[in-house]
């Protein structure tokens, strides 16, 4: 069997391994497509928060996932982490401008989900991002 992309002549604007909008969905489903990541964006939607109020605004996450998501969002650009210095060292993280600018497609995203994907059988529906039911 060969490889179709292979096939396909690499000055050829069809040729989906060099569009650029399959490029940028690789990139945004590599960093948002990680379990936790746009949960925790739409944690810090409801304004900035230490570590445990992070925590209980997304249930089921454990610290040690936390701290490394909150890190890779902070790489990414999309979160910043304020450290207040002691005793106790406290951090507070707040979405950047880039990040609040993801909360549209990630509202366009929920709205999607509750209008075309069956609900979880195990679950109740959650509230919207802007916390209303």
């Amino acid at each position: 069997m060969t490889n179709p992309s292979a096939q396909m002549d690499p000055q050829d604007p069809q040729d989906p391994e060099r569009s650029p909008t399959i490029h940028a969905l690789t990139r945004a489903f590599a960093l948002l497509g990680k379990r936790w990541n746009g949960l925790v964006l739409a944690a810090l939607a409801q304004g900035a928060a230490g570590f445990g109020e992070v925590r209980e605004r997304v249930p089921g996450i454990s610290d040690r996932m936390l701290a490394d998501r909150l890190h890779e969002l902070a790489v990414a650009g999309l979160l910043t982490r304020t450290v207040h210095h002691g005793p106790p060292l406290r951090s507070q993280y707040a979405l950047t401008p880039h990040g609040n600018a993801f909360l549209i497609p990630l509202a366009a995203l929920a709205v999607w989900a509750e209008e075309h994907l069956p609900p979880h059988p195990d679950r109740p529906r959650h509230k919207t991002l802007t916390g209303q039911p």
